[in-house]
């Protein structure tokens, strides 16, 4: 063990390699860009701060649901605060709520810009011609309107001889969907080139990876835009 190191305890916690870039849970060290960031608030409350602009010291953790609700189970927060702070149950459901409603934001804001577009016949043009960054799909969507722009997404990747595919993301319901944006609810979308169109890619990527685990997925590109 390094000279003038803590021996980790118990549950494999070690106090010296905490810092304010170290998931709490993996201890991994990664950019700011690729963890959650919490705070505690005045009441001793954490909270999730998205943006990472609260005040505060903040500790992080990697953005992927089970990670924070063994964060919360093994009282996590308090070791990383160093002082008696509350982290409720239902944290790791407050952050995907959080996610979620930042995705369906920039989705709005993107279909303003012109950079988000509905309907099975313009996915399928744009998807053929390369413009779509992404697609998405209502989780309850019929296998056949899937199947036919799965198509198109194999078809422009055999075309370019590209090595990703346009990624592909059911995320929502239909019904969670038309809840949470009404008019602007789809079966059937894609996100264009563009920073707004990229920001809903981006935001997709986490929410995917928060509740799945699973690594981003990309068009041939390492790294999405930061917000």
């Amino acid at each position: 063990m390094t000279p003038g190191r803590q021996a980790p305890d118990e549950d494999g916690w070690d106090d010296s390699i905490v810092n304010d870039r170290t998931c709490i849970v993996t201890r991994e060290a990664a950019s700011p860009e690729t963890l959650i960031r919490f705070v505690a608030g005045p009441d001793g409350k954490v909270v999730p701060d998205l943006k990472r602009q609260l005040p505060g010291r903040g500790c992080w953790i990697k953005p992927e649901r089970a990670l924070i609700d063994r964060a919360v189970a093994k009282k996590l927060f308090a070791r990383a605060f160093k002082k008696d702070v509350k982290a409720d149950a239902d944290l790791g459901a407050l952050v995907d709520r959080l996610i979620a409603a930042d995705l369906i934001g920039m989705m709005n804001m993107a279909r303003k810009a012109g950079q988000f577009i509905t309907g099975a016949m313009k996915v399928d043009a744009a998807v053929r011609s390369g413009a779509a960054l992404a697609v998405f799909h209502a989780a309850d969507a019929s296998p056949d309107g899937i199947r036919k722009i799965d198509q198109a997404r194999k078809a422009w990747k055999l075309g370019n001889d590209a090595e990703h595919d346009i990624p592909s993301f059911r995320l929502f319901t239909s019904a969670e969907m038309d809840e949470v944006m009404g008019q602007n609810a789809f079966i059937h979308a894609c996100a264009l080139a563009g920073q707004a169109g990229e920001g809903v890619v981006k935001r997709a990527n986490l929410l995917e990876q928060y509740r799945g685990g699973d690594l981003c997925q990309t068009k041939g590109v390492a790294d999405m835009p930061k917000q």
